[in-house]
């Protein structure tokens, strides 16, 4: 008989039954808890006992065991929370973290994190959530880390871009017209009334940022041109906030009239200069190049003018000698009658000036007139905007003031960047900055484009259409948000949103072989094998979830359900032992 073998049958029922129903009791014991995996389980059967029967062998089971106990990683449901840092994994993976002053890494499925006082990212254990820095473009630097704010403040940024769109009235007036025939002439540097009101047509202004993070006003002034197509503009900014220097100069006041004209000139080179004064004044013209260069003083300078040709003129001379004065912005000269002589320099006789010829002077003066000295201070650009018969902007140009001697650098198409001509500030408290001007007209490489928002040139009043410039000062990060590729972006008090870390996930091979460390945390194994980290959303990993935690996916009325069948097994192997044992009893009782 094997009645002793069935008791160890029902002990074996029990012992399984109480195993299970500990699993059961854990699940539900754990249904609040957050990213809780629940555990399930099956039974096997024991080794068997072979009987002899009259069809032969045949085997009797012996009870039963525990057979498996894997966890469940089905989906949990999101429960929202008002927390940002709360984070819910949509799909598979898990969290990483590192324990403080180790190289310990664990895996969970609770997101529940925070930054503490230090700046670490952690979950309420203190572990330390891993991820990667991002640069401002949102590119991940370096590899996967702690994640850990070690600065709460937004560097500033210069402004890079200007972007000014007006309605210039067509019907305008040319206030700058007179002893000065540009608009930058009427700027007088001085900080309190730097241009009269009078001197031009429209203006503007916008707040730009330098290196520091200050701010600066930036003034545009209009004016129509005598030209009716065209307006003259001044980029302008407080004289008191400009750190640019220039070369010390002397005023060049009245020049010595001389009476008599030369008929003609043939030559390619010559000097002019004036001598009547305290100051002379030498320039150098050549015909040969286009550059301007900057800046009257007392010193020779040179002046290149293209469009002197043999025949021309000592009166046509004298003319494109003035235009080339006036193409400087640090001075200007003017004149009722320019006239320009030509002598021997060893007899003194009046002569014509041929190519190569040598010992020749020529004098350029400006009869009854003056060259006036300009400040600079505080401009910083000029140029032209061009419009079509429609009123719609054409072209434009623009001219940098140059630091070293106070004249201009004429651009070109070639000089232009991203399809924007460019000036140079440089302000009080920061660093120079190049910043691109754009009129709503963009070079494409062969022409100008002109985009849908555009400066025009319509017979209505002058007006700002819209205006911008990027740049902004320092901030104190004021929060976080977390997106769905796992990006944390820091909200500053700037008003800049700036990507600061990526949280990091990671997945298995085996999930099932994954070792509980409780916590709701899981280490890797040799089954599981070496953990798999990427970007949320990528190479089968979820996505990130903000503001949600995953609850636990514990099945209450499943698991009650498991109660109620276990609990009947646990009665019916009891009632196995009770039935076993009055049958021995029974045995024993015949002996009486």
């Amino acid at each position: 008989m094997s009645l002793s073998s069935s008791l160890f049958s029902g002990i074996s029922g029990l012992s399984t039954l109480g195993n299970a129903m500990q699993i059961i009791g854990d699940n539900i014991a754990n249904v609040n808890t957050v990213g809780f995996k629940s555990s399930t389980f099956s039974f096997q059967d024991l080794l068997s006992q072979s009987v002899s029967t009259l069809s032969g062998t045949s085997q009797v089971g012996r009870g039963t065991a525990l057979g498996d106990i894997s966890a469940s990683f089905d989906q949990g449901s999101f429960e929202s929370t008002s927390n940002p840092t709360d984070l819910a994994i949509g799909g598979d993976g898990f969290f990483v973290l590192k324990e403080t002053g180790t190289t310990n890494l664990f895996y969970s499925r609770a997101g529940n994190f925070r930054f503490n006082e230090i700046g670490n990212f952690i979950n309420p254990q203190g572990y330390i959530v891993q991820g990667w820095t991002l640069d401002s473009n949102g590119t991940d630097v370096g590899t996967i880390d702690n994640i850990q704010l070690s600065s709460f403040t937004s560097a500033p940024s210069e402004t890079s871009n200007v972007e000014v769109i007006v309605n210039l009235n067509s019907n305008g007036s040319d206030n700058s017209s007179g002893a000065d025939t540009s608009l930058y002439g009427a700027w007088n540097g001085t900080s309190s009334t730097p241009i009269g009101t009078s001197a031009y047509e429209y203006q503007t202004s916008l707040l730009v940022y330098d290196s520091l993070g200050s701010t600066h006003d930036l003034t545009f002034y209009f004016d129509k041109a005598a030209t009716a197509s065209t307006y003259e503009y001044i980029v302008t900014c407080n004289p008191s906030e400009d750190k640019r220097t220039f070369a010390a100069t002397k005023e060049i006041t009245d020049i010595t009239c001389v009476a008599d004209v030369a008929a003609s000139l043939d030559g390619k080179y010559f000097t002019l200069y004036d001598d009547g004064g305290s100051v002379a004044f030498w320039i150098d013209v050549d015909n040969s190049g286009t550059t301007i260069p900057a800046g009257a003083s007392a010193a020779a300078r040179d002046v290149e003018i293209t469009t002197i040709t043999t025949g021309m003129t000592a009166a046509q001379v004298a003319a494109q000698v003035q235009a080339a004065i006036d193409a400087d912005a640090k001075f200007s000269a003017t004149a009722a009658d320019a006239v320009v002589t030509v002598t021997d320099a060893s007899t003194g006789a009046r002569t014509n000036a041929s190519a190569g010829t040598s010992g020749f002077t020529a004098t350029a003066t400006a009869q009854g007139g003056t060259a006036t000295s300009h400040p600079l201070e505080g401009l910083l650009a000029r140029g032209t905007l061009t419009f079509g018969t429609d009123g719609s902007i054409t072209g434009t140009t623009l001219d940098q003031i140059n630091t070293a001697t106070g004249g201009v650098t004429v651009q070109t198409t070639s000089d232009v960047s991203n399809g924007y001509y460019t000036f140079a500030p440089s302000f009080i408290s920061g660093s120079s900055a190049t910043i691109e001007l754009n009129f709503g007209l963009r070079y494409n490489g062969s022409s100008w484009v002109k985009k849908s928002l555009s400066t025009s040139q319509y017979a209505s009043g002058s007006t700002t259409t819209f205006q911008t410039a990027d740049g902004y000062g320092a901030g104190d990060l004021e929060g976080v948000h977390v997106d769905v590729d796992g990006v944390i972006t820091g909200s500053y008090s700037n008003g800049q949103l700036l990507p600061l870390f990526r949280v990091g996930l990671a997945k298995f091979q085996n999930t099932q072989g994954l070792f509980k460390e409780g916590g709701n945390l899981y280490s890797e194994t040799r089954k599981s094998g070496s953990a798999i980290t990427n970007k949320p959303g990528t190479n089968g990993l979820g996505s990130i979830a903000p503001n949600a935690l995953e609850q636990s996916n514990v099945d209450i009325a499943q698991e009650l359900v498991k109660m109620i069948t276990t609990q009947r097994g646990f009665q019916a192997n009891s009632k196995i032992i009770t039935v076993a044992d009055q049958m021995l009893q029974d045995l024993i009782n015949i002996k009486r």
